[in-house]
């Protein structure tokens, strides 16, 4: 989970790989964080369990639609919104986050096997990311 405004990693979590893996996880992180947050993801999540389970939780979801093979869970009610075009736009700060993971962060063949020691090193890596981006930020602002 990242911050849109700076690009900062404020959450990360390593689970098991299932094919709602990423929906749970994103419900779980997104019940700590306070009312009226917006939270973007891919079009994976575009389900309706995964927007009904953030809308109960009083964050906003401004799921990718995914309207290619079937009806999209995401309607007017957030795409109305000019947040939501701006929201898909710093979706891509997260593939930034994952790039740099696997060619900095020696994340792209894992040296430890099992979940807690995968999850140790991915958030140990997320960490590292945040300092390498603050000091960039800084860097920029003076």
């Amino acid at each position: 989970m990242i911050d849109n405004r700076h690009g900062l990693v404020v959450n990360a979590e390593a689970t098991q790989a299932t094919g709602s893996a990423d929906r749970e996880t994103g419900i779980a992180m997104a019940s700590a964080l306070p009312e009226g947050t917006t939270v973007g993801a891919d079009k994976s999540s575009d389900t309706h369990a995964f927007v009904e389970a953030l809308r109960r939780l009083t964050v906003t979801p401004p799921v990718a639609q995914n309207t290619s093979t079937r009806s999209s869970a995401i309607d007017g009610r957030t795409t109305c919104h000019p947040g939501y075009l701006v929201s898909q736009q710093k979706r891509k700060l997260i593939e930034e986050v994952f790039g740099w993971l696997k060619t900095v962060g020696l994340m792209r063949k894992l040296r430890h096997r099992g979940t807690r020691r995968v999850d140790w090193l991915f958030t140990f890596a997320a960490a590292v990311y945040n300092l390498v981006r603050i000091r960039n930020l800084t860097e920029h602002a003076t």
